[in-house]
């Protein structure tokens, strides 16, 4: 079959071709970032980041820019095409990520690192430096991929989200200050949504279950229940029944001896008066 031929030569992929569609409605219009903001009701930098491809926003927000720009459905489609698209993410997560965009439901546990869906920007491109990755486009796109994966929590229909998180992810902060403030107020600010519900497990709580490994447990539309194990070196999808009992059963254990989600709460507010 000979090559796809392209016509408008726009991006054939689904994220930057969305941020294109944004940046070129928004430019013929003759509009600022600024008056689009003020037009819609949201924070211009949000229709910045869009248009860089640093996130892709809400469906409500496509939806918006659909009725301004009067290009009904339009923008809406290519944002559920970007939502889907996994291809952003490396190869061996790309499982993992699809069905996390499935997800009814999502159970986390994390002993060391805060979890990609809770990260601020600036906690995840610390991360990816440290793992490697050195200042350049593949980090800035690795950066964007897992800011998308927020878009997850917000429009209608976002999955549950339970995030127990060991004492020490909040005791390990970013050798910049202020960039650690502003990644305990992101989590802060997340514990407000109605479907974000955070829980610590403190050092109180002795040796406990799934000590060094990573958890996630998907909880997807048909019933089934998969698992996402990770330790620093390596991913694994589980999707075996037994096995995903069996750590369904230790994050159920962890659950019971974390602090309550208004205990939790008072604990990050108070972490964050310390570096008032």
């Amino acid at each position: 079959m000979p090559p796809r031929r392209v016509v408008t030569g726009r991006s054939q992929e689904p994220r930057r071709r969305f941020a294109e569609e944004l940046r070129t409605l928004r430019t013929e219009r003759g509009d600022s970032l600024r008056k689009l903001g003020e037009a819609l009701g949201w924070d211009w930098s949000l229709f910045g980041k869009m248009e860089s491809g640093h996130t892709i926003g809400s469906p409500d927000v496509a939806q918006a820019l659909d009725q301004y720009y009067g290009t009904p459905g339009l923008l809406l489609a290519l944002w559920e095409l970007a939502a889907g698209d996994a291809t952003r993410f490396r190869e061996k997560y790309r499982r993992f990520m699809a069905l996390e965009g499935e997800a009814v439901s999502i159970q986390t546990y994390s002993p060391s690192l805060m979890p990609g869906l809770l990260q601020s920007e600036e906690y995840a491109r610390e991360l990816l430096m440290l793992g490697g990755l050195d200042p350049g486009s593949e980090l800035d796109q690795q950066v964007a991929a897992r800011m998308s994966r927020r878009d997850v929590l917000t429009g209608d229909g976002a999955p549950q989200l339970r995030a127990i998180l060991d004492e020490a992810v909040l005791r390990r902060p970013l050798p910049n200050i202020e960039a650690w403030r502003a990644q305990l107020k992101h989590l802060e600010e997340m514990t407000r949504r109605r479907n974000v519900t955070v829980q610590v497990l403190p050092f109180s709580a002795g040796l406990c279950e799934l000590v060094n490994t990573d958890t996630w447990l998907l909880r997807l539309l048909d019933g089934r229940t998969v698992a996402w194990v990770e330790t620093g070196y390596n991913g694994e999808l589980v999707e075996e029944a037994a096995k995903v009992e069996r750590l369904q059963v230790d994050y159920d254990r962890l659950r019971d001896k974390a602090l309550t989600p208004r205990d939790s709460a008072e604990f990050l507010l108070r972490l964050l008066e310390e570096l008032s």
